[in-house]
């Protein structure tokens, strides 16, 4: 009597668990017999130990055979499918962990039911693994063919969106944590990059009301390609926050990458409090300012009719109203380098300034930012003037104000979000009883 083993790769179960974490479903697809398929799928942690009830208990592994009957009446499905087999298909794809004794015809089925199917009826985003000729229908259908790079065959390599040069489950896990670190990274700097928009069209709506000049095109465009957009782009480099792959995925389908969510972000809560902080030290670090609007208002005093004075009071004005906004940049590139971990540590891990990169760069705007203020030349092309210091000064108090702002929001967001995994320990907890005692997931 000969037994024959063909065991699981080391670190494929904790791979199941961190993908699990971070909202992925895996779901074993096989030739195997059914009880061989059930076996490595409860080793893996794939397939809970214990008997479940229910739906679940029939739907937990599925046989080919069950699928012959439920196939899609053209190549795909389509809204016209039979009403049982459309109710039949959003149970397997909700409860299934195991499809056995498939053949590949029903690999492509069970893509295209996940992505028709999955995710309440938007479709899951289907990632499909494979290394025989037998699994190139399955990679070729689904949105992310991997295929295995040393024992896959050139069919399934050509089928495959993505070549797995080592075979290893665990590798496909850090790729889509790397995939959503470049996701989140230029989402946030898609925020920061929108933040300025509203106190740099804000004075030109200002001055309908009688309020003298606080910024110039040129000054925009300074802000713009001379700081942000390099700003902007360093974001690329920025590492991942400390809970990326414990969090719930974005769906591309239902949200987008610039959703509701930024815009409020970026316009209604960043923006508003740079553009609030740039008029409060337009009007008041600035000498003379409020006194010329006020003379504006009550005289109809244009700035046709200003006195070389006045013009000179408005400069500064305007530098002030710049220089503020400088900070406020600042402000916002460090507020949104984390979404909910605190930077500064404040009640929580700090995050800090891993990005070098992003750390030159905000050298680059201040020493910028006091190039274009003090060196004639340079002032010149941009109408701004010299600040005394007192003046210089005081607008840093908006990047403190503003990144204590968005720690006290941070901080607000991570009880709301341990207070919400809290619940969701407590609805799962019969779940996770179900997996044996000594797997890592416990």
């Amino acid at each position: 009597m000969y037994g024959i083993e063909d065991p699981p790769k080391d670190g494929v179960d904790t791979a199941v668990i961190k993908a699990r974490d971070a909202g992925v479903r895996v779901v074993m697809v096989t030739g195997d017999h059914p009880d061989t398929a059930r076996a490595i799928a409860k080793r893996i942690n794939i397939l809970p130990m214990e008997k479940s009830y229910g739906d679940a208990a029939e739907f937990d592994v599925i046989e080919g055979s069950r699928i012959e009957s439920r196939v899609p009446k053209g190549d795909k499905f389509e809204d016209d499918e039979p009403p049982e087999n459309v109710a039949w298909w959003k149970k397997a794809v909700e409860h299934a962990h195991v499809f056995a004794r498939v053949s590949p015809i029903h690999k492509q089925v069970i893509v295209y039911a996940y992505q028709k199917y999955g995710h309440n009826g938007d479709g899951d985003i289907c990632g499909m693994t494979g290394d025989g000729v037998n699994d190139a229908p399955a990679l070729k259908a689904a949105k992310v063919g991997v295929a295995m790079g040393i024992r896959g065959t050139e069919v399934a390599k050509d089928a495959a969106d993505i070549i797995l040069q080592d075979d290893n489950f665990s590798s496909i896990v850090d790729g889509i944590e790397q995939g959503r670190l470049s996701s989140e990274n230029l989402q946030k700097s898609i925020m920061y990059t929108l933040c300025s928009k509203v106190p740099q069209v804000a004075p030109t709506f200002a001055e309908l009301i009688k309020v003298p000049p606080a910024l110039t095109v040129a000054q925009v465009l300074l802000i713009d390609i001379g700081t942000d957009i390099w700003t902007a782009i360093a974001y690329a480099l920025q590492p991942a926050e400390s809970k990326l792959m414990e969090r719930k995925p974005r769906h591309p389908d239902v949200e987008k990458l610039v959703n509701t969510r930024v815009l409020v972000y970026s316009y209604g809560y960043i923006g508003q409090l740079q553009m609030l902080c740039c008029w409060i030290m337009f009007f008041l670090a600035a000498p003379g300012v409020w006194e010329l609007y006020q003379k504006s208002t009550n005289e109809n005093h244009t700035p046709s009719e200003w006195s070389p004075e006045e013009k000179k009071i408005d400069t500064i004005g305007m530098t002030t109203y710049y220089w503020t906004l400088v900070m406020g940049q600042i402000a916002a590139a460090i507020s949104t380098t984390t979404k909910v971990q605190s930077v500064f540590g404040f009640c929580g891990t700090p995050y800090g300034f891993p990005n070098m990169t992003l750390n030159f760069m905000f050298l680059l705007e201040i020493g910028l930012g006091l190039l274009s203020i003090y060196n004639p030349v340079v002032s010149s092309w941009f109408e701004t003037g010299p600040l005394e210091l007192k003046t210089l000064l005081l607008p840093t108090s908006a990047l403190v104000a503003i990144c204590f702002i968005e720690e006290i929001r941070k901080f607000i967001s991570r009880r709301l979000e341990t207070q919400d995994d809290d619940m969701g320990d407590s609805s799962d907890s019969d779940q996770d009883s179900e997996y044996s005692e000594g797997s890592p997931l416990n």
